[in-house]
């Protein structure tokens, strides 16, 4: 077990990069529009969003090279792709220059979104998949509270303090790429391009005692050797399944909010520093509650974890719609957008990138991934592009007011569609899912007890 958590982690670093790149940009939002000039519109879908669009095409063709290349593989070119960006975005001297590198940083964290989970949920067993797989997420809150402390301390270095606040991700964007050499291969994968022997020595390495034999027919039992896509009928399903948690996931407002923290803080009334420092408190509160998901997902469930999520958005983003509709003023903003993080990294935050890498079986894992990632991003990158616009336009308030409303939709989803898949295998999940041979989406194991 020593073994499979060590590799885990390593493989869940990229999402460390992941949620620094995201949010880094943050730290620089206002200074680089002042340094640029840029209007509100240019601003918001080029300078900020870029990152955003290169995301949506390393989610949409991320599958491919997972795929081919293998997720170790892949997982080495995402960390190259976050350094280049780093250096890239740091030295540039025009608008679309750093949007271009920060273009390249955003196939890397579309891509890690396929590769990393995928990774880690085939070396997993099932009784432990849940919270290994969240550590991708721990790893995302990680980065995105190390972002917001590093931009904090960076903001007073100058007029160029916007390229050091980018420029740093070079640092760990190294490391993992170092680090990302010493596991092995997913050994599921490589049973899917009929590399029995060497899927047999890391299965080997992952559990001695574990029946290989059974995993292995399995695996072609459930189409390993077929050529298939997840757009065909028997998928119905689970592609459904990828594409609501992935809708739902971003119409939260989270990345919205994510990429805009001090700038709505200092909507709210809060100055400069303040907002920041309110940043660090959003970090810390996402880390500590990513945490306790984490802890409790192979507990508690998906499903629970979600229906606490949903009812955490609907109060925390109606009190923060109230709060700018009546000008509550003072820290009520900030409060409730803790309660609004807390109740994402509990729910949604745990849940997603673990249940999207369940529900799809083994030979299209990859490209079902990449449906949700692509679902996920697309709408990532329109959201928070036009932020700056809607806040201008119809207000805050109205904007968190549509957010809320979207949650109880999710709670809806969460109730009537979302099955449990706590504790089972993937070959398991695979067949009932494809087949939806559930009443009222309950599954239950049926086969390959005790294998991973």
């Amino acid at each position: 077990m020593n073994k499979i958590l060590i590799w885990s982690v390593t493989a869940a670093l990229a999402g460390f990069l992941f949620g620094f790149d995201t949010v880094v940009i943050s730290g620089a939002d206002k200074q680089l529009q002042l340094l640029w000039h840029s209007s509100d519109a240019f601003h918001g879908s080029v300078v900020m969003a870029m990152a955003l669009w290169g995301t949506v095409v390393g989610a949409i063709f991320g599958g491919i090279p997972t795929n081919k290349m293998g997720r170790k593989k892949t997982l080495f070119w995402i960390g190259i792709l976050y350094f280049l960006s780093a250096i890239g975005a740091a030295f540039a001297n025009d608008p679309y220059v750093f949007a271009a590198f920060r273009f390249i940083g955003g196939l890397g964290v579309g891509a890690s979104t396929i590769a990393a989970p995928a990774y880690v949920s085939e070396i997993a067993p099932a009784d432990k998949r849940g919270r290994l797989v969240a550590l991708y997420q721990f790893n995302i809150v990680l980065g995105i509270l190390i972002a917001f402390i590093s931009n904090y301390f960076l903001k007073d270095i100058g007029e160029n303090a916007w390229r050091w606040m980018i420029g740093v991700q070079a640092i760990p964007s190294f490391i993992y790429i170092l680090f990302i050499l010493t596991i092995p291969e997913s050994p599921r994968w490589l049973l899917s391009k009929n590399r029995d022997e060497e899927a047999r020595k890391v299965l080997f390495k992952i559990d001695p005692s574990a029946s290989l034999a059974a995993i292995m027919d399995d695996s072609r039992e459930n189409g390993v050797t077929k050529h298939e896509n997840i757009f065909m009928k028997k998928y119905r399903f689970p592609l459904m399944l990828a594409f609501l948690i992935a809708f739902f996931n971003q119409f939260s407002g989270i990345n919205a909010f994510l990429y805009y923290a001090p700038r709505i803080f200092e909507e709210a009334g809060l100055g400069q520093n303040t907002a920041l420092l309110s940043s660090i408190g959003i970090g810390i509160t996402n880390l500590i509650f990513t945490l306790i998901g984490v802890a409790l997902i192979d507990k508690l469930g998906r499903k629970l974890l979600m229906y606490i999520g949903s009812i955490g958005y609907i109060i925390s983003l109606g009190l923060v719609s109230a709060s700018f509709y009546y000008n509550w003023g003072g820290l009520s903003v900030p409060v409730f957008l803790f309660l609004f993080i807390a109740s994402h990294a509990i729910g949604q935050g745990a849940v997603i990138w673990v249940f999207i890498s369940e529900i799809f079986p083994n030979h299209i894992r990859a490209s079902g991934q990449a449906f949700g990632s692509s679902v996920h991003w697309v709408l990532a990158a329109i959201i928070p592009s036009l932020i700056p616009m809607l806040f201008s336009e119809i207000g805050p308030e109205v904007v968190f007011l549509i957010f809320t409303l979207m949650m109880v939709l999710q709670l809806l989803f969460v109730i009537f569609m979302m099955p449990e898949t706590k504790g089972i295998s993937l070959e398991v999940l695979s067949e009932n899912l494809t087949k939806k041979n559930t009443k009222k989406h309950e599954i239950k194991e049926t086969s390959a007890a005790g294998i991973l």
